[in-house]
């Protein structure tokens, strides 16, 4: 199995970002910690940080071809990219939203996601866990 893992915006700036809300981890941490999970499960990984939508875009169309499953996280764009929930409807291949705190239990404008519908699942509120539960629940999506 393959898994892409696509992180949006602001997300280069996790560790020193509002760490009482992300946490203290840098996003090197975090891809670490997939890369480690990802192993013993025997799953290829790779990561990315993209900040803007169109280079999500971008990156969602091309896993098309190079993953079995992605793993999201867009940051605000969460909320309100239309563009991406329709590149993730297109590709046709599963896609976790992943989120490091818990987005219904923030701002109003913040607890809702345009992207959940055309996703496979979501995993939010867990910090860093949030990504290593959702690789696992992806270990276990049957691969076409």
């Amino acid at each position: 199995m393959r898994v892409h893992v696509i992180h949006g915006p602001n997300l280069n700036l996790l560790g020193e970002r509002e760490p009482d809300v992300y946490g203290s981890k840098t996003l090197a941490d975090i891809d670490a910690e997939i890369a480690e999970a990802a192993r013993a499960l025997g799953i290829e990984v790779s990561c990315a940080q993209y900040s803007s939508e169109g280079a999500i875009v971008d990156a969602l169309h091309a896993a098309r071809a190079a993953a079995d499953v992605v793993l999201i996280n867009p940051g605000a764009y969460t909320h309100y990219s239309y563009a991406i929930a329709d590149a993730i409807a297109a590709i046709r291949i599963p896609v976790v939203e992943v989120h490091l705190s818990n987005i219904a239990a923030r701002e109003a404008f913040r607890s809702h996601s345009v992207v959940a519908p055309v996703c496979r699942g979501s995993v939010a509120g867990f910090g860093s866990d949030s990504y290593v539960a959702a690789l696992h629940a992806a270990s276990k999506i049957p691969i076409k």
